[in-house]
């Protein structure tokens, strides 16, 4: 796996995952989603120069211009429901991409520091030889990532499959390094040391989608 850490040099992005980090500032829930969707159009930019171009003219009111221009026949998939402002953010940018939507949780059978992933709802469209990305604001354990690309292969191969997430823990960039082949390409914010026992990461932010959308009482 190819692993693009975005933080490593210095940009408008630190701003933004500054905030969402900050205890104070994420409690502006709509500020918070706004920056996720910030941080979105930031890695969707850089993911883009990685992607396919084709020659193409443009015809101006004065003449022509030669311009290269996307040719990848793109599918952006979100897990539910953090993954909603991370989505926006992408779509922004690849605002005629395919979209497929997936929701993945954590079940706790007997306490609060063993789960299982759980993947129930799913929307997708034909994923054969086109660009998948798949996106997830937190990669922590990265089962949530692998259970839901296997979820998704009855709907096609990919021709690439490129990964987003806003925070990881080293452990989750680990896990899903083994278990996508070596093409798959990692895009990532900022990469955290480690996670605390009920496998969150640290320091991390919290709990990504009840800060965009409101504490769940599910546990």
């Amino acid at each position: 796996m190819q692993i693009h850490n975005i933080s490593k040099e210095n940009s408008i992005l630190n701003t933004f995952i500054s905030e969402i980090r900050n205890i104070n500032i994420q409690k502006d829930s709509m500020r918070f989603r706004r920056n996720i969707e910030r941080i979105g159009e930031v890695l969707g930019y850089e993911m883009s120069k990685s992607l396919n171009y084709n020659a193409s003219t443009v015809e101006t009111p004065l003449g022509k211009s030669s311009i290269n221009l996307l040719n990848n026949d793109i599918v952006l998939c979100s897990i539910l429901r953090a993954g909603v402002p991370l989505h926006n953010g992408l779509l922004n940018y690849f605002d005629t991409a395919e979209n497929a939507f997936i929701s993945a949780y954590r079940h706790h059978k007997h306490n609060p520091e063993s789960f299982e992933i759980i993947v129930e709802y799913l929307a997708c469209p034909s994923l054969e030889n086109k660009t998948l990305i798949l996106a997830d604001p937190m990669l922590a354990t990265g089962q949530s990532m692998v259970a839901t690309f296997e979820a998704l292969k009855p709907f096609g191969t990919p021709k690439e499959v490129h990964l987003i997430s806003v925070i990881g823990a080293q452990e989750g960039v680990d896990f899903v390094e083994s278990n996508f082949d070596n093409k798959t390409h990692l895009w990532i914010a900022a990469i955290d040391d480690k996670l605390n026992d009920k496998g969150y990461i640290i320091p991390g932010l919290g709990d990504a989608g009840d800060l965009a959308f409101g504490e769940k009482l599910q546990q």
